[in-house]
């Protein structure tokens, strides 16, 4: 009595052929779904010079199809305190869709910003005057948004820099407080050490400034240091 007649043996074939198609496809779906972010959530300390002079407090997670990362920091200065707070919908990818900050000082000042087909569409709100509204073009979907005095946003930095392909890797950036676009330059810096720790480094190069970012195995922020600034950012 034949057991398996190679009919049998096509369609067994077929089945396995399939099913391993559609695991290999399930993964490819999972992977691109999850991204490149990563869950965080915790506390910077900023310091000038030695001598803490704000605080940050953060949060990076899923959030619907996207993610979230949020954060706020009250800075102390000789003419009072400054609260900062920014809310970043993000792509998997890392690629901005929208953000909102609000700034307080004497004043209070916010905007909200949309990221589509490589615009960002922006509308600023300033205390005692008329809502302005700015286009920026960039020309493509993934722009590193780093806001003044958020720290956390260089984690997510950290995270769309492609380790594998390693070397320099060049970004178009927004500075939404200063309504500023530009590009950085980002590259691996090696281990690094600090505060008896190593470390693994990733240098940010803007137009005129080097920031060294110090992470962990897993690429999560650790420390950010500004030699020129005297500014170092510790997690705490």
């Amino acid at each position: 009595m034949t057991i398996f007649s190679w009919r049998n043996l096509h369609s067994i074939f077929l089945a396995t052929f399939f099913f391993l198609a559609l695991g290999l496809a399930t993964a490819y779906a999972q992977k691109k779904e999850s991204g490149v972010l990563q869950q965080d959530k915790g506390k910077f300390s900023v310091m000038l010079d030695g001598k803490k002079i704000g605080q940050e407090e953060f949060e990076i997670a899923p959030a619907g199809a996207g993610w979230l990362a949020r954060g706020t920091t009250a800075i102390k200065s000789e003419s009072g305190e400054t609260k900062v707070t920014g809310n970043l919908t993000l792509q998997p990818d890392g690629s901005p869709i929208a953000y909102d900050w609000t700034s307080q000082t004497d004043k209070s000042n916010s905007a909200h910003i949309i990221f589509a087909n490589g615009i960002a569409k922006i509308t600023l709100e300033m205390q005692g005057t008329r809502p302005y509204e700015q286009s920026l073009t960039f020309g493509v979907p993934l722009v590193a948004v780093l806001d003044n005095n958020l720290y956390h946003q260089y984690a997510v930095l950290a995270r769309i820099y492609d380790w594998k392909k390693g070397g320099q890797q060049q970004l178009p950036v927004l500075i939404p407080q200063d309504m500023t676009p530009g590009t950085i330059t980002l590259e691996a810096s090696g281990t690094a050490s600090s505060g008896g720790k190593t470390y693994e480094g990733l240098r940010v190069t803007t137009s005129d400034l080097e920031i060294d970012l110090l992470l962990d195995a897993n690429h999560k922020l650790m420390r950010l240091e500004v030699p020129s600034a005297k500014v170092s950012v510790v997690r705490e």
